[in-house]
């Protein structure tokens, strides 16, 4: 691997435009792990500088949401859920997709003790103060389940702590955490919503319609190094935690190994596109509408964006 990074470090020399390297800062939603592999791959192995961009990753604070981030103008690029786009185009901010990674839904609600989700009434979920969950509250609210969201920054304190019934949970992250500690079963209390008809895109690339107007080469020279570097962390993908752990290490993220392996295997196999079973990479207009029509039916947007405005 060390050699590889040599060859590519000395190619780049030749690949560098005469002008210099363009800059662009990308924010990833959360903290540094493995969701956002490729994105390290990209940067390490040169595939930005091959493009002429120069890219600073920029992880946000905890209590940062989204949309401040993005009303802020400090970054050109942010991976977020579908439903947030559709909810930032909503009030008013225009958003363009330039890469989809995922193709499937992560979501999960989970129970204490084994319960089932479905069956729950007024109970306690956690829901996620960074966001990202609109579709299972519009899930709860097709399936009559009347439950009372709990804001957190964490899902897992108050779980582990008993103060809450269920919470929400994606199946590369908090489900894992959540099997280590014993306190769940693989097949049991799980309520995932792929498996019920709400399968929905979630992970993608989005830039304001206004900076991507900008200066549209750059956004896709991004896009396009940005999914080479997710193609080559599927088909090198302990190379690629390797480049993640060094990411987790300088951020002090507390994390392990383990973990981040699992999560790495979890995300790269959302990516394959449920009806081809390959790596399409682009948004799926049925997810858009059924994700626009339920968050409609909730009242969690007053008008829905359609599938060709968060196009380029």
């Amino acid at each position: 691997m060390r050699l590889r990074r040599l060859l590519t470090i000395f190619a780049l020399a030749a690949a560098i435009p005469a002008g210099g390297q363009d800059k662009f800062v990308f924010a990833p939603q959360w903290m540094a792990q493995a969701q956002f592999a490729g994105y390290y791959v990209a940067k390490d192995m040169g595939f930005y500088e091959e493009e002429g961009l120069d890219v600073e990753i920029r992880h946000p604070y905890m209590t940062q949401t989204l949309e401040e981030r993005v009303r802020s103008g400090e970054c050109q690029a942010y991976t977020m859920f579908l439903s947030e786009a559709l909810e930032l185009v909503d009030k008013g901010i225009p958003m363009v997709n330039i890469l989809q990674t995922s193709m499937n839904s992560s979501m999960v609600i989970i129970s204490r003790y084994g319960a089932d989700p479905l069956e729950l009434r007024n109970a306690k979920v956690i829901n996620w103060h960074a966001g990202f969950g609109q579709i299972p509250m519009c899930v709860a609210a097709r399936e009559n389940l009347d439950y009372q969201w709990i804001t957190a920054s964490s899902s897992l304190n108050l779980f582990v702590a008993g103060a809450v019934d269920a919470t929400l949970a994606t199946t590369y992250n908090e489900y894992y955490q959540l099997l280590q500690t014993g306190l769940i079963s693989p097949d049991k209390g799980i309520f995932r919503l792929s498996e019920y008809g709400y399968n929905i895109q979630e992970d993608g690339v989005y830039m304001t319609m206004s900076e991507y107007r900008k200066d549209r080469d750059r956004a896709d020279r991004f896009a396009q190094a940005s999914r080479r570097g997710w193609e080559w962390a599927a088909e090198h993908p302990d190379e690629a935690l390797e480049i993640v752990m060094k990411y987790v290490r300088e951020y002090r993220i507390p994390t392990n190994e383990t973990l981040q392996r699992l999560m790495l295997n979890e995300v790269l196999r959302l990516q394959l596109d449920p009806d081809s079973g390959n790596r399409e990479f682009r948004l799926r207009p049925d997810m858009v509408k059924l994700a626009g029509g339920m968050m409609l039916e909730a009242g969690i947007i007053k008008k829905r964006a359609t599938f060709e405005s968060l196009l380029r």
